[in-house]
Parts: C-alpha cells; sequence; structure tokens
C-alpha cells in the first residue's frame, strides 16, 4: 500500500523547467584549439614550410600552454604521449 502513494518518476518534457538545460546544446559542435606562438615566424617562413620541416618555439617543456574553444580560454593544459600519439592532459581550468 506504502508503494502506491509514491510519486511517479516521468520523464521529463522537452522545454519543461525540469529537464536538463544542457542536453538542448550538447550536440552543437564547437573548434578546440591548443595554441602554442611562435615568436618571430615570417611570411619567408611560412612560404618554406615543407613536410618534415621542424618549427623552433620558445616554449618550455612542462610549461602549460593554453586551450580554448571558440576562442575563449577555458583551460591551460599540457602535452603529453599516449600510445604514440600526443594527447593533452587538463591541468588547470581558466
Amino acid at each position: 500500500m506504502a508503494a502506491a502513494a509514491q510519486p511517479k518518476l516521468e520523464a521529463p518534457i522537452a522545454g519543461s523547467p525540469i529537464a536538463d538545460p544542457w542536453l538542448r546544446i550538447e550536440a552543437l559542435p564547437c573548434l578546440l584549439t591548443i595554441e602554442i606562438s611562435v615568436p618571430g615566424f615570417t611570411v619567408a617562413d611560412l612560404v618554406h614550410l615543407e613536410r618534415g620541416r621542424i618549427i623552433a618555439t620558445r616554449w618550455t617543456v612542462g610549461q602549460d600552454v593554453p586551450l580554448r574553444v571558440n576562442g575563449e580560454l577555458i583551460a591551460w593544459s599540457e602535452f603529453e604521449v599516449v600510445q604514440n600519439r600526443l594527447a593533452v592532459r587538463l591541468t588547470e581550468l581558466a
């Protein structure tokens, strides 16, 4: 008898204030970028780019790199190699 007195839980209806507001926008695409600046890079350097060329940066190993979504800084990260792939580990949220 006590079970009949329990309120019945129903799935939230889209557009209702109970529904998760993130569900409507989770599938929207966004651009995730990781930035490493290369000071002193010139148009001549750009013209001479070719496969296998190494571009020297002033970034120090272990120094966090900015991670941006649609141009907005969201976190700081560091590079890591995972099974022969370059990965990024979040170190701090912005």
